[in-house]
């Protein structure tokens, strides 16, 4: 039983480990791939709703199941101890899993049309959609530079 819960603890742990990843910040020095300066065409600012889901709901159904297992085991004997493991570890995911909770979160984006510098007379269009950020709002017109990261993201900015 030991050797369940050791295996168990590190399984959470390792993928706890391996989910949390940073995002891009402003003030955090990120590799770039290529930089494109361009003219913004069209802003449209878009409000999205989300139902989040909780996250760890799994692993508090998993937890709770293998804790109401362990109560379970300390019932009875034989065939009725069994019985007892199993009925401790169906309740216990049951009242974990009816206690994650889910939330509504409203998404602020803004959507960016940007017309590329034009070399020899074939302009380019981009289509950008990225996180609203209050200190970058956009007018049609405004010169703009195109970041693309080595993670394969892009980065609308003013160009000042």
């Amino acid at each position: 039983m030991k050797s369940l819960l050791l295996i168990s603890l590190t399984l959470f742990t390792l993928c706890f480990s391996l989910s949390s990843t940073a995002a891009y910040e402003r003030n955090k020095a990120v590799p770039v791939k290529q930089v494109l300066f361009g003219t913004v065409v069209s802003v449209r600012n878009i409000s999205q709703e989300e139902l989040i889901k909780d996250k760890n709901s799994g692993w508090k159904t998993f937890g709770g199941a293998l804790i109401g297992g362990v109560i379970g085991n300390q019932f009875g004997g034989g065939s009725g101890r069994t019985i007892a493991t199993v009925l401790g570890t169906v309740i216990g995911g049951n009242v974990a899993n009816n206690n994650s909770q889910d939330k509504t979160v409203v998404i602020n984006l803004v959507e960016l049309m940007i017309t590329i510098d034009c070399e020899e007379k074939q302009c380019q269009q981009f289509m950008v959609i990225q996180d609203y950020d209050p200190s970058m709002v956009f007018q049609p017109q405004d010169a703009v530079r195109m970041v693309y990261l080595t993670d394969d993201s892009v980065r609308i900015d003013k160009q000042y």
